[in-house]
């Protein structure tokens, strides 16, 4: 008798075997490939954050090694019951842009002198294009350089508002607030409630631990055209043009420090450039004309610290920098020292 032959394929309780194994197995694979996604997805976010973090701080440490000169934050004033030369903000990455925590931590410093934006051979921070004569020909000769932040007026930023518009420049919580305006000028650059109490002389005039931070129109404040007895121009006239004419040029008040500022509006870090256009559409170039732009999200911590230094020494200042994953929660932190190259 010849057995029978079993017939190719699998019988009914190998399929169902199968189909069990092959699925356990693919079960397995997607969630290798489900964790795989999710920890290149991580790693994306992190990197993006660091590379965000790095930027916004190499932003504000080419600032402040530019500058001549650190605005905000002013030093620590005897008379307030805060501190003013640290300036410190901690909040959740969900905090909405334009929250009213917005400007508790800033940094301001004055626009560096090497920078050209528009390519046209003068310092942006150059408002009224003019330099040192030496010669007296009325042509700006090799060797002679530009005059730089040297005639502002009582409003030392001349955006129409005490200190930097829009911004609390003594950390009391409130914004551009301040003394009266004199004359209708705001003129209380520290928003301490005193108007124009210290000269422009490198030295703490009014006792409120910050230098030349609130000066009249006559900076040197000595009731003469520059400084008493001296050509300031070069031009063969000693003390000529009006009281408030710093260099001597026969206009006043035309070259003001123009601030670059860092701030919180909600976690969106900002960086403020003075604007080369009249942004406000009054036909007039002022401290009020500037652009904002977000140079980093997601962030929960920005401290500022005016380093304390004893006088005529480097100004140093600490910066912070913390971001927040909205994915994991995990944390880049960025932080150094720098000195305001002005000082």
């Amino acid at each position: 008798m010849i057995a029978a032959r079993r017939q190719g394929g699998m019988t009914m309780p190998e399929l169902l075997i199968t189909l069990v194994m092959a699925g356990l197995l693919m079960s397995g694979l997607a969630g290798v490939v489900s964790q795989g996604l999710q920890a290149q997805q991580q790693a994306s976010d992190a990197n993006t954050l660091a590379q965000q973090a790095a930027f916004a701080m190499q932003r504000m440490t080419d600032s402040v090694l530019g500058s001549r000169r650190l605005l905000l934050p002013l030093a620590d004033n005897p008379a307030t019951n805060w501190r003013e030369h640290v300036r410190e903000q901690t909040l959740p990455a969900s905090v909405p842009e334009g929250s009213s925590t917005f400007a508790s931590a800033v940094l301001a410093v004055t626009l560096p002198p090497s920078i050209d934006r528009d390519r046209d051979g003068w310092a942006d921070a150059n408002n009224d294009r003019d330099f040192l004569d030496r010669n007296n020909n009325g042509i700006r000769d090799p060797g002679e350089p530009e005059r730089i932040d040297e005639d502002p007026g009582a409003d030392a930023s001349n955006d129409g508002k005490n200190g930097i518009i829009g911004i609390d420049d003594n950390g009391n919580g409130t914004i551009d607030d301040g003394a009266a305006p004199n004359a209708g000028v705001w003129v209380d650059d520290d928003e301490d409630g005193q108007q124009t109490e210290d000269v422009n002389n490198g030295e703490d005039d009014d006792g409120d631990g910050s230098v030349d931070e609130d000066s009249k129109g006559d900076i040197s404040h000595d009731g003469s055209p520059g400084v008493a007895g001296v050509d300031d121009d070069l031009d063969g006239t000693v003390d000529e043009g009006n009281l408030n004419d710093d260099d001597e040029d026969g206009s006043h008040n035309e070259d003001w420090p123009d601030p670059v500022v860092y701030y919180l509006s909600g976690s969106k870090l900002i960086e403020r450039l003075p604007s080369l256009a009249d942004q406000d559409g009054d036909g007039v170039l002022t401290g009020k004309d500037f652009t904002e732009h977000v140079i980093a999200e997601h962030v929960s911590r920005f401290r500022v610290e005016r380093v304390p230094v004893a006088a005529g020494q480097t100004v140093l200042v600490d910066l912070l920098l913390e971001l927040t994953s909205p994915v994991n929660g995990e944390v880049v932190s960025v932080q150094t020292r720098v000195r305001v190259a002005g000082h």
